[in-house]
């Protein structure tokens, strides 16, 4: 080979090299090199797209489940993928990552010795995974979920968690964990949530007993000795199938008539079991003993009569089943109707009272606490969407598609397809004989069926990763809301830096616009009380039952939207904490807004320390004074002293004549003078100027639904049904909300 030839190769060698590594130009060359050795571990999964094992660009090159921000790695969300092979050696290397799920797939070996130093979660679940936990663990200082459910891990646990101390949930459940737990359980000081259940456990459990924890599973392992009393102050505990000793049970688990396995509260009911979503998880059976022959022949015979019988009991109870059956179905489709009509608001005012589920005593029945295996999902309940997608559902963002200008971006409807298609056949351009319609002369339409929803664009600043994450963690909260009259987020899209929103789409018409706008008939006052009641069970609901609580923090009638029912459905819940994040554009427009707005606002609004809970409930008063005098929180077309309807209105409250004359006027002469001052006394309550003294939303919610119950009499009605028919009638302003689906033409 000459000298030239090798001058040749060699710069053909180095243009290799430069075009192997191309992707350190856009995405970290380490994350890069990572990645590349997961896709070589996992057996190059075709479910994968984008992925190489040499070159390529993750970032820029949309790699199926990374997420980027900037050049590096944050996310990699690869679940359910059904992937093999193993983890590989190179996680360690990505310094930025995240949040690292490959839960719900076939991946086996052990876990890494070293895993991403930074990752905040850690979701393994639902694998073949072998071994026990590397006691590496303990270096993820910045750790707050670590899922590694449903796997076939086992033997002891080292005190491996002693350096955890911001984890806050944690999955251990259906392994084969043995041993006594280690005493660096006691140093996981920030855990609230710790599901051990389905494992081989032994000894005492006292080291739980002082954590800060609202969810405890321990069922089904060898625990024994007795069950801390600092149990008592766990609302969600379920210790059933293990060997605790009933002589030193604390005080309230008596008295010592019930079952010492008895739960402290039932799962909730809202979520399936673990068996549910994993249909065969591994069961730790003990060690089979020998059996001979004339065994083998006894167990076979009665096999074989089991086998008989189990056939004749099915072939019975399947003719009984389908003989009850119709009605079966008729009774719950009967009843199914009846609970969403209440729940919508469909029926009379009676119906709005909230349905309570009969109590259900857990000596008769037994529940499984599911693992947090598909719930640590991110977000749990929200769907990923692209950009691409939403461009296209939107018709690239256009004007035409905008439906409102909020506090953080603007709002665009958007028309997804769901999947389904039809054909429309139009028979103008059709030949047709006596008996058939020869539909290949036909001119076919093709009909395309669509989702309706609301896309919410949200306007960020560049984030730094702890930023990034505080929205996503925003995100996730938000995504777990689910009530009648709470507006759902049924996703998201965080690519290539864009924020982006999905919800379910309702009518754009607001309660301000109903109030305020003038083209509408005024609302009656029954209406006014259902809306009224809506909102403080949505509030209710945000604030009491959601986990974590949610402050919606910007409670005001532009963001309570009516639907074909004129049932109230808040929007924008949890949202008003991603302010600080926006782009300045948006911070002008929302500063301006709440000027606008600052007639619902808390007299300790930005004071340090205080639950924005409370303020929510000022809001809330705020807004029953609107329903009431139908006038604005803040208007400066009225005299100076009328400019705030706080101050103008609180000095009248207590003053029946003064409070007669306050009512819109629109229905003024149709509630009744004792429903006036009982609605009178829920708005001082709500507006007391010192936070502490206002009531918690279930109060409120209780007295509403008490004052519905009152304006349902007789003597309280007066002559609001005839309006309420006027308001209804074909001429009415309000219109129904568009359907689900529409159908458009190809």
């Amino acid at each position: 080979m000459t000298r030239k030839d090798s001058c040749l190769h060699m710069r053909l060698f180095m243009i290799s090299i430069v075009l192997s590594t191309k992707t350190s130009a856009v995405t970290d060359l380490l994350d890069a090199i990572a990645l590349q050795d997961l896709y070589v571990s996992l057996n190059y999964p075709f479910q994968l797209k984008g992925w190489r094992s040499k070159g390529g660009d993750p970032c820029g090159g949309l790699w199926t489940g990374v997420i980027c921000s900037g050049s590096s790695v944050a996310y990699i969300k690869l679940d359910g993928l059904n992937l093999t092979g193993i983890l590989g050696t190179e996680l360690h290397s990505m310094h930025n990552l995240k949040h690292l799920d490959l839960s719900s797939n076939g991946i086996h070996g052990k876990i890494p010795q070293k895993l991403p130093p930074n990752a905040t979660l850690i979701n393994l679940a639902c694998n073949q995974l072998v071994d026990s936990i590397p006691y590496t663990i303990g270096s993820l200082k910045h750790l707050r979920h670590l899922n590694l459910s449903h796997n076939n891990l086992s033997g002891a646990i080292g005190n491996v968690f002693s350096a955890l101390q911001n984890l806050k949930k944690m999955d251990l459940s259906y392994n084969g964990f043995a041993g006594d737990l280690p005493s660096s359980f006691s140093s996981l000081t920030n855990l609230t949530e710790l599901y051990l259940q389905n494992n081989n456990f032994t000894g005492a459990v006292i080291l739980l007993a002082s954590l800060p924890l609202t969810d405890l599973n321990i069922q089904e392992n060898n625990f024994s000795g007795i069950i801390p009393k600092g149990f008592e102050k766990i609302p969600n505990l379920w210790f059933d199938g293990n060997n605790f000793d009933a002589v030193g049970s604390p005080p309230w688990l008596h008295p010592l008539s019930m079952p010492v396995q008895r739960n402290i509260s039932s799962p909730p009911t809202s979520q399936s079991s673990a068996i549910e979503n994993h249909p065969f998880p591994k069961v730790h059976r003990p060690k089979k003993k020998k059996v001979g022959p004339g065994g083998i022949a006894c167990i076979v015979g009665g096999g074989m009569l089991a086998v008989s019988c189990a056939a004749l009991l099915v072939a019975i109870f399947a003719r009984q089943a389908r003989a009850v059956k119709p009605k079966r179905l008729r009774s719950r489709s009967y009843i199914e109707s009846r609970l969403n009509r209440t729940m919508r608001g469909q029926a009379s005012p009676a119906a709005l009272l909230p349905v309570r589920s009969p109590a259900i005593s857990t000596n008769s029945m037994v529940y499984t606490r599911r693992s947090f295996c598909r719930e640590s999902k991110f977000p749990a309940r929200a769907k990923i969407f692209t950009v691409e997608q939403l461009q296209s559902a939107t018709n690239g963002f256009s004007e035409e598609r905008n439906i409102g200008e909020g506090s953080l971006g603007s709002v665009y409807k958007a028309y997804l397809p769901d999947g389904r298609v039809g054909k429309l056949i139009l028979f103008t351009h059709c030949k047709l004989s006596s008996s058939y319609l020869k539909e290949t002369n036909c001119l076919i339409a093709v009909t395309c069926f669509c989702q309706i929803l609301a896309v919410k664009v949200i306007k960020m600043v560049s984030l730094s990763f702890e930023e990034e994450e505080q929205v996503l963690g925003v995100i996730l909260t938000v995504s777990k809301l689910r009530h009648p009259n709470v507006v759902t987020l049924l996703g998201y899209c965080i690519e290539h830096g864009q924020h982006i929103l999905v919800y379910e789409y309702v009518r754009n018409l607001s309660l301000e616009d109903a109030l305020h706008s003038g083209i509408y008939r005024p609302l009656p006052w029954n209406i006014r009380l259902k809306i009224a009641l809506g909102v403080a069970q949505a509030l209710e609901y945000m604030h009491l039952e959601a986990s974590p609580p949610v402050a919606h923090n910007n409670i005001k009638a532009g963001n309570i939207l009516l639907d074909g029912e004129l049932s109230p459905r808040v929007c924008d819940c949890g949202l008003a904490v991603l302010r600080p994040f926006t782009s300045n554009s948006v911070k002008l427009k929302a500063s301006e807004m709440a000027i606008r707005d600052s007639g619902y606002i808390a007299p300790e609004d930005g004071q340090p320390g205080i639950e924005k809970i409370k303020s929510d409930i000022y809001a809330f008063g705020v807004l029953l004074l609107e329903l009431l005098t139908g006038r604005r929180p803040l208007d400066i077309s009225t005299p100076r002293q009328e400019n705030s309807l706080v101050r103008w209105a609180s000095c009248r409250l207590h003053d029946l004549q003064y409070l007669e004359m306050m009512v819109d006027h629109g229905i003024r002469g149709t509630i009744s003078s004792r429903s006036l001052s009982r609605l009178a006394d829920i708005i001082s309550r709500c507006l007391q100027p010192d936070y502490e003294f206002r009531p918690p939303m279930s109060d409120v919610v209780e007295s509403l639904l008490c004052l519905q119950e009152r304006f349902s009499l007789p003597e309280d009605r007066n002559d609001c049904e005839i309006q309420d028919k006027s308001f209804r009638s074909t001429h009415t302003r309000f219109f129904g909300s568009p359907t689900s689906h529409f159908s458009s033409e190809i």
